[in-house]
């Protein structure tokens, strides 16, 4: 199962790292949503500021539909869907290697969010340990649901619209506890982020649980 992950993610951020998809259209797309929220809270610097780690998630949400619609795009053409379903591989395996492909490309567009975040809406880090861990434990989760609910989706004509209305209330709780994980990461709560960080465990290893045992299944159907 982990080397036919292995095979997979490779296979994935090889056709991006030559297609420049993520580079060339999703990331400058994340920071004009950014913007976006930058010019409709401008004249409320404080609200602005305080707002920040709920914008970000956000804005990685919308990413993150935009990337796991091209995880199965590569997929869905030149009937390649039905290769890899009589490769041989694990669908286990099919399934965590997509997910990290995806799950690498958001965190490199949170790393660009971050930077956004920082001179946009003026941040400041409070906790480092807890801001870098929420990040690779959500983004774990985004991509778990995000790959699933693509697959059970992929043999659908309206695929493109129905992907996004299927994962806003999947990826709610994963964008809620994240976004009270950074809120006190970055100062602006003082609540407890550490106890955040354990839900949002919690339901990245169910969604990642549930992908690893239904894959099969959903590329049966698919």
């Amino acid at each position: 199962m982990w080397r036919d992950a292995l095979l997979v993610a490779g296979k994935d951020l090889r056709i991006e790292g030559s297609s420049k998809v993520a580079l060339n259209q999703v990331g400058p797309y994340s920071v004009v949503v950014l913007l976006l929220f930058g010019f409709a809270f401008d004249q409320d610097r404080p609200l602005l500021t305080e707002a920040a780690p709920g914008l970000f998630w956000i804005a990685v949400l919308f990413s993150a539909v935009l990337a796991v619609q091209r995880s199965f795009a590569l997929e869905t053409s030149d009937g390649a869907v039905d290769r890899l379903r009589l490769s041989r591989l694990e669908p286990a395996g099919i399934f965590l290697g997509k997910a990290a492909a995806v799950a690498v490309q958001l965190l490199l567009l949170e790393g660009l969010l971050a930077l956004g975040v920082v001179v946009l809406f003026h941040a400041r880090l409070a906790g480092a340990a807890l801001l870098g861990a929420s990040a690779l434990v959500a983004t774990a989760g985004i991509a778990a649901a995000g790959v699933a609910y693509a697959a059970l989706s992929m043999g659908l004509r309206v695929r493109e619209t129905l992907l996004p209305l299927l994962l806003a209330p999947v990826l709610a709780p994963i964008v809620l506890a994240s976004t009270e994980a950074w809120r006190s990461a970055l100062g602006v709560s003082t609540g407890d982020g550490w106890r955040w960080l354990g839900l949002l465990g919690g339901f990245a290893a169910i969604y990642l649980a549930g992908g690893v045992l239904s894959f099969g299944a959903l590329m049966e159907e698919t």
